[in-house]
Formats: C-alpha cells, sequence, structure tokens
C-alpha cells in the first residue's frame, strides 16, 4: 500500500485558510434582537375559590389517581399513532437542523485520479502517436461561505428553533392524547354506569307489570293501568338498548385512541350499584390558588412551540437581509501531482490552488425585497399565532376554574334532588297499592326519579373531566414524572 505523504506547505496554508474562515465568519448579524412579547392577558388567572394550594408541576402518573386508568394512559403512550408520527417529526427536525447546522463549517475532501491518453500520429507535430499520464492526490476545500452577515448562522438558528418547536409539538400531542384517552376512559365508565341504571330500571319495571297484569287480570286493576305499565317498560328495553350501544361504541373510541384494544383488567369496573350517588375519583383536583400569575401558561407546550415559531422567523428576517449583501466564497486544495504513478509523492510534485470568489447582488428583479417582505410578514403572523395561543390558553384556564366553582353547588343539588324524587317515587307506589292514587302519579315519579339518577351521572362524569380539563390548561399531562 502507497501512503499519502502530501507536502507540509500547502496543507499548513489549506488550514490556516479554513481556521481563518471559521474566525471572520459570522462578524455581523442582521437579524432583529429578538424581544419576548408582553402576553395579551390579565396578570394573574382568575380565582377558583379554593384556599389549598396545590403544585402545577404534577407528572400525568401522579395525576391520574386510578390504577387502571394509568395502565390504559401507558398503552395508549406506547401505541398512539399520532403520537408516533409526532415523534419521528422530531427526528426529522433534529436531522434537518444537522443539515443547517453542517454550513457554518468548511467542507474538507480529499481526492485521488488519474488519467492516460493518447493522441494519434495525424495530430501530432513529428506524426508519431503520443501518450500523456496525469496522476493527482489532494486535500480541497469546497465553496466554503463566509458568513460575514450572518446568513447561514440565521438559517442554522432558524432550523434550531424549528427544531425545538416540533419537539413541542409533541409534548402538546401527548397531553392531548393524555387528556383524550382520560375523557374516553371516563365517559366509557359512565356509560356503563348508565346502562346499569337502564337494566336495573328495566328489570323493576318489569316485575312491577307482572304485578299489575296479574291484578288487571283478577279485575282489580284497570286496562289504562296495564297499558301505562307496559309504556314504561317499553320505554325501559329502548333506553338499555341505546346504552348498550353507546357502551360499545365508548370502546372502540378508547381502543382508537389506544392503538390498540385495552384489555379487561384496565377498563373501569362498573359500580356495584346503578343507584349509586358517588364514584371514587379517578384523578387528582388541582386547581390553581387565588393570585397565581398568568406566566404560569408560559410552561404549556403549545404556547413553547408558538414562541419557538416566532424565533425561527425572526432568524429568517436576518438571512434574507443578508441575501442584499456579498457572498464570498473560498476554495482551495493542495496535493501533489504527476505525469507517473511513481513520482506522484517525489519532490517537486508539490500542487495547490486557491481560489476565492465574491457575488454582489446587482438586479434579481425585486426577488430579494419580496423575500424580505415575505419574512417580515411572516414574522408578524407568528406574532398574532403566539398572542393567540396565549389567550386560548388562558381562556381555557377561565372556562375551567369558571365550571368548577359551580360543581359542588351543583352536584350537591342533585343529590338533594335524587333522595326527594326517591321519596316520591317511595310514597307513590305506597298510596297506588292502597288505593289513593292512580298508576300515572307512580309513573311520573319514577320518571322523575330514573331521570335524576342519570342526571347525577353526567354531573359526576362532568367533575372527573372538569379535573382533567384544569390540569391540561394548566400544561401538565406531558411530563413522564
Amino acid at each position: 500500500m502507497v501512503r499519502a505523504a502530501l507536502p507540509r506547505f500547502p496543507l499548513r496554508a489549506l488550514a490556516c485558510a479554513a481556521m481563518t474562515s471559521v474566525v471572520l465568519a459570522g462578524c455581523v448579524n442582521l437579524a432583529p434582537a429578538y424581544e419576548k412579547p408582553a402576553a395579551p392577558v390579565p396578570q394573574t388567572l382568575p380565582s377558583a375559590g379554593v384556599e389549598t394550594a396545590t403544585p402545577l408541576d404534577v407528572a400525568w402518573r401522579d395525576f391520574f389517581v386510578d390504577p387502571r386508568l394509568r395502565g390504559v394512559v401507558e398503552l395508549a403512550l406506547a401505541n398512539n399513532r399520532d403520537l408516533r408520527v409526532a415523534a419521528l417529526n422530531i427526528e426529522r427536525a433534529r436531522a434537518q437542523y444537522g443539515i443547517a447546522r453542517a454550513g457554518l463549517l468548511p467542507t474538507v475532501e480529499a481526492g485521488a485520479g488519474g488519467s492516460r491518453s493518447r493522441t494519434p500520429g495525424s495530430l501530432s507535430t513529428n506524426g508519431e502517436a503520443r501518450y500523456a499520464s496525469q496522476y493527482t492526490a489532494d486535500l480541497g476545500l469546497t465553496s466554503y461561505e463566509l458568513d460575514l452577515f450572518g446568513r447561514v448562522r440565521n438559517l442554522s438558528e432558524s432550523a434550531l428553533q424549528s427544531y425545538f418547536q416540533t419537539e413541542e409539538t409533541r409534548h402538546s400531542t401527548q397531553i392531548s392524547l393524555v387528556a383524550a384517552v382520560a375523557t374516553a376512559w371516563l365517559q366509557l365508565a359512565a356509560d356503563e354506569q348508565r346502562l346499569q341504571l337502564a337494566r336495573s330500571t328495566l328489570d323493576s319495571q318489569r316485575k312491577s307489570f307482572e304485578l299489575i297484569q296479574r291484578s288487571h287480570a283478577l279485575g282489580s286493576q284497570s286496562g289504562l293501568a296495564l297499558a301505562q305499565s307496559q309504556s314504561t317498560v317499553d320505554a325501559a328495553r329502548a333506553d338499555a338498548a341505546a346504552f348498550d350501544s353507546q357502551v360499545e361504541q365508548a370502546r372502540n373510541a378508547l381502543a382508537l385512541l389506544v392503538g390498540t384494544t385495552p384489555p379487561a383488567e384496565l377498563l373501569p369496573v362498573p359500580a356495584a350499584s346503578a343507584t349509586a350517588t358517588d364514584t371514587a375519583a379517578a384523578a387528582q383536583l388541582l386547581v390553581p390558588p387565588a393570585g397565581l400569575s398568568s406566566d404560569v401558561l408560559q410552561q404549556r407546550p403549545d404556547v413553547r412551540a408558538a414562541e419557538h415559531a416566532l424565533r425561527a422567523s425572526n432568524a429568517d428576517i436576518g438571512a434574507a437581509r443578508a441575501a442584499f449583501f456579498p457572498r464570498i466564497a473560498l476554495t482551495a486544495s493542495a496535493g501533489t501531482a504527476s505525469s507517473n504513478l511513481s513520482g506522484l509523492f517525489a519532490g517537486g510534485s508539490k500542487a495547490w490552488s486557491f481560489a476565492p470568489s465574491i457575488s454582489v447582488p446587482i438586479f434579481d428583479g425585486g426577488a430579494n425585497r419580496a423575500n424580505l417582505r415575505v419574512a417580515e410578514t411572516q414574522q408578524k403572523i407568528q406574532l398574532a399565532t403566539y398572542e393567540k395561543t396565549v389567550q386560548t390558553a388562558f381562556r381555557e384556564v377561565a372556562d375551567a376554574l369558571a365550571e368548577r366553582r359551580t360543581l359542588a353547588e351543583r352536584l350537591d343539588a342533585q343529590r338533594s334532588l335524587l333522595d326527594a324524587t326517591s321519596r316520591s317515587f317511595e310514597l307513590s307506589q305506597s298510596l297506588f297499592k292502597s288505593g289513593a292514587s292512580s298508576y300515572l302519579d307512580v309513573l311520573d315519579a319514577q320518571r322523575a326519579y330514573y331521570a335524576a339518577q342519570q342526571t347525577l351521572i353526567g354531573l359526576q362524569l362532568t367533575e372527573q373531566t372538569n379535573r382533567l380539563t384544569i390540569y391540561k390548561a394548566l400544561g401538565g399531562g406531558w411530563k413522564d414524572g
């Protein structure tokens, strides 16, 4: 094997040229100085009327109390395709940043080549065929741009901020996924409870119908009472069938979010009694204390992603401004050249070249000015997008806290209403059996009792999803913990 011992002086000159170019690069940055925009929202978040302060940076594994729900969320984080695409987008953005950053450094290439040619005698001066050979080995610096006005550096900064934006977008996707999975799981739990209530009511209605049917056969009940009792049975059958279908749809929705069919041990367990007035909490209650600064919204990934996009557009303005100034590029090489392969590395075979170039924009038909206007307009768009994102975040927190403020009173009122309708139903049955009231009164009381039970289940679902909404709106849900 022949080792290439290249001449020292040309290599030293090439290295010095590369080092000088790196030092001179980035002398001027034409990007506007970045200043964090003021948030167009009130200084403090609305008070929730809660005395106990709770931390806002709780990981989702600590936030969810029910182990089955935690298991379903873990399964979704491992299998959901949207989250998988978001993670792959991060890898792509990281690679794109690596490409842009490579422009800050010179590209050095090594090469070797050889050629041999024959010129026929008819074309030579002495009438004899002529043979020519040439062999080269060199190192070269290829068209390295001296970034005197920050064009390459701003393009690299824009790619870096885009990478950060993609990473925050992935966190935001995870928050949405965690919230959607938890909401679907809670909805499935509520639908199963509604189904159980409908089936229990149907069993009760059938028993009542059988009693009235026997009484009618004995002549102690009218045909009207029998028809009314039959109508309640049919209504209960329709409700039970509807909720049965609703439960299946809720399971399908949960399976789609998870990315696979959740095992039975991770699904919600129906309540022991269809008339239960309380359900176990599936998640903690994390409500911000009174007077909490709205700056806490800055920890939301979607807000941070919007700010990174704003920073990227700021750097794009610097790159667009640099296009108005000259661009200097360096091309150089050093090595050896010889007409004989054996003499390629002999004394006197040194060869080098140095070819700097400069290009100055004179006339481009207004393309550079148009590109600058595009960059400046895009920066204004990103600023408005950032402000809208902050305003949306504030509204989500405010809306969730506004709902939380009255939930306790609504639940208490509904439980009281449920107790009243239960007593009314029992009294109407007693009066009907004693002959002091018609069966229509029983039907009205029963409908009111059934409706109160269904409403309470819905309110309990609302209370649980409100906890989740507050947690999500404050930026929780993406920390693995």
